[in-house]
């Protein structure tokens, strides 16, 4: 398959200011030099425990934030011909000037708070398309009844507000404003997670089907594994900024490299219990970002660790 994305050694370093004169003291090592491809059509789950780095490194790719440092190379087609940029240092309006900006997109958590509440549904999933195509407003219009049609909503949904919607509902309104531009590339975050049981598996077959029908590329925010192992191509583990371990999706679950990818795995209820795995029970506390350990940011807890862990 032909690489999406490479990130090449990408940071994202929040300021910690201090004092009288209020400077910089220190920094959270939010993302850590990762390097990490995401292959064009493909779901890539990205899973690890709150806080390790992976909403913010959906965030920064997209550009919501601004890396610190590195590259985050995209291959995007425009007009018929294909093109390598890098768009980790690419001011928004040149974004915007090539096309790239809509190509990019993400569906937030929680969808009530990603939803304005005073938009009605009609404007919500319109704003895009203006922002980015000039036509009247009857095709407008249909345009919008189209994208609610295939989120699984009626054009009776159009002049409402999104608090008389359930959170289902709300979470698809705003999978038609992410589709609403054509994109390439959709950071998933947790999109189901802020949702009742009995509606998650029909958000994440709406995003299956979207993802066959509109040629889409994932990548999927998450801390549930059985989720991302039934959405996900491949699955790369975080942990306190740094990727640990990328695979594809069936062979984490049997062949598990990484320690802390068995902690993980280890922790998921199984229904047959003479086939559960050991649990592997993590001492100690999560390290700081602002001053991580030196070499495998894990072995402050891993029961497996050897010297060679603490230097690289």
């Amino acid at each position: 398959m032909d690489k999406l994305f490479e990130l090449k050694n990408l940071k994202k370093y929040y300021p910690i200011v201090g004092g009288v004169m209020r400077r910089q003291v220190n920094s959270v090592k939010a993302v850590d030099d990762i390097d990490l491809d995401i292959y064009r059509g493909e779901c890539l789950g990205l899973v690890g425990e709150s806080g390790c780095g992976k909403t913010t490194t959906g965030k920064a790719i997209i550009r919501l934030h601004d890396p610190t440092s590195g590259n985050i190379f995209y291959n995007y087609r425009q007009n018929g011909t294909a093109e390598r940029v890098d768009i980790a240092t690419m001011p928004p309006s040149e974004m915007k000037r090539r096309g790239i900006r809509k190509e990019l997109q993400m569906v937030f958590q929680d969808p009530t708070s990603s939803l304005d509440p005073r938009m009605l549904v009609k404007n919500i999933i319109a704003e895009p398309i203006k922002l980015y195509h000039k036509m009247s407003a009857r095709a407008l219009n249909d345009r919008v009844i189209d994208l609610l049609n295939t989120v699984g909503l009626t054009k009776d949904h159009l002049l409402r507000y999104p608090h008389e919607f359930s959170g289902g509902q709300r979470q698809r309104i705003a999978v038609a404003r992410a589709i609403a531009t054509d994109p390439d590339f959709i950071v998933m975050d947790e999109p189901t997670s802020a949702l009742d049981v009995s509606v998650q598996a029909q958000i994440l077959n709406l995003l299956k089907r979207l993802q066959n029908q509109l040629n889409l590329t994932y990548l999927f925010v998450t801390h549930h594994l059985l989720v991302v192992k039934y959405m996900s191509d491949r699955i790369a583990v975080m942990y306190l900024g740094k990727i640990v371990e990328t695979t594809k999706s069936s062979q984490v679950f049997t062949h598990p490299v990484h320690p802390y990818t068995h902690a993980l795995l280890s922790a998921i209820p199984a229904p047959d219990v003479e086939h559960k795995l050991e649990r592997i029970v993590l001492t100690g506390d999560v390290p700081s970002p602002i001053d991580p350990p030196s070499g495998c940011r894990f072995h402050p807890r891993c029961p497996f660790v050897i010297e060679t862990c603490r230097a690289t």
